[in-house]
């Protein structure tokens, strides 16, 4: 089933400085703060969420389709989509803009400091969802905001499900706008603390918003995942990881679980349960596109975690 994703792609650069910021930057002069941290160690991953969401759902085997904006540097992008076999057709290049970019930096004690970039992202309504054919199910995930306000629109006019799924772009949008978001959407998913902050720029509880979908999904990291829907809240505990790396990527990997189980038609515990499973596996590695699976070891691990196999 044709799943299109609408949201961002981006590169992450990934810098460690050897060090703690607070032995640097000094409480009483932050009004003139101007600090250098060298960093030995860098990297550069390719990530957003549109194209993190398309990696882990094409292991799956799912049909994913990307809709994003990028910009005139993105061509090493387009090398990794076509190696890896996903569809770039709705991929649109920006020449006269970068394609976004994260820089974050991280000390001994896991603080970060990060600048993003929006770049293309910016024009992200240049992208109609009606110019992708034979779509069934879609995905509104982070982008740039006109272009998030327009794909809901066109994902509803068209009569094609989707999820509303606004990370951290929560915070461009009123209640109104969520609300509307909402009421276009089949399902919503959110991390606690964007579930938090749903309910106070709306002014209405979860389980009431709920109401409104067909499904409403929150994360909440180690502590698993609670599906609202029916009037009932099912509670979906967290598979243990092999080993905890890097959680960046982690909810984008969660949500091609979801894709995958709703395109499917599973009942919405499998569906969790896989998705939350893809996310563990997702947290050994590095970065939001470096994690690789197959459906043997999924059909191995989801037995050990929940006693049963997924299909």
């Amino acid at each position: 089933m044709r799943t299109l994703i609408c949201g961002s792609m981006a590169y992450d650069t990934i810098m460690v400085f050897h060090d703690r910021f607070k032995n640097h930057i000094l409480p009483e002069k932050i009004h003139i703060l101007n600090v250098a941290f060298l960093v030995p160690d860098m990297r550069r991953e390719f990530g957003g969420c549109a194209g993190n969401i398309a990696y882990s759902l094409a292991m799956l085997a799912g049909d994913p389709v990307i809709m994003a904006t990028v910009g005139g540097d993105a061509q090493p992008y387009f090398e990794r989509l076509a190696q890896l076999s996903l569809d770039a057709a709705h991929v649109r290049r920006v020449d006269e803009t970068f394609t976004a970019q994260a820089f974050i930096t991280t000390d001994l004690d896991d603080n970060q400091i990060t600048a993003f970039h929006p770049g293309a992202m910016n024009f992200s309504h240049l992208n109609s969802v009606h110019d992708a054919g034979g779509i069934v199910l879609g995905i509104v995930a982070p982008d740039g905001r006109d272009g998030m306000l327009q794909h809901a629109r066109e994902f509803a006019h068209a009569g094609v499900p989707f999820i509303f799924d606004p990370g951290q772009g929560l915070p461009m949008f009123n209640g109104e706008e969520l609300i509307a978001f909402i009421d276009q959407a089949a399902y919503v998913t959110v991390n606690d603390y964007e579930g938090q902050l749903l309910q106070e720029r709306t002014g209405v509880a979860l389980e009431s918003l709920a109401r409104r979908v067909r499904a409403l999904i929150v994360t909440r990291g180690a502590e698993g995942s609670i599906v609202y829907c029916r009037g009932r809240a099912i509670a979906i505990p967290s598979v243990k990881p092999a080993a905890v790396i890097d959680p960046t990527g982690c909810g984008d990997a969660y949500r091609a679980g979801l894709l995958y189980g709703i395109a499917r038609g599973m009942d919405w515990e499998i569906s969790a349960r896989l998705a939350s499973l893809i996310g563990a596996i997702k947290i050994a590695s590095r970065g939001g596109q470096n994690h690789r699976f197959d459906r043997t070891e999924i059909e191995v691990r989801y037995k050990e975690a929940f006693g049963a196999t997924p299909w």
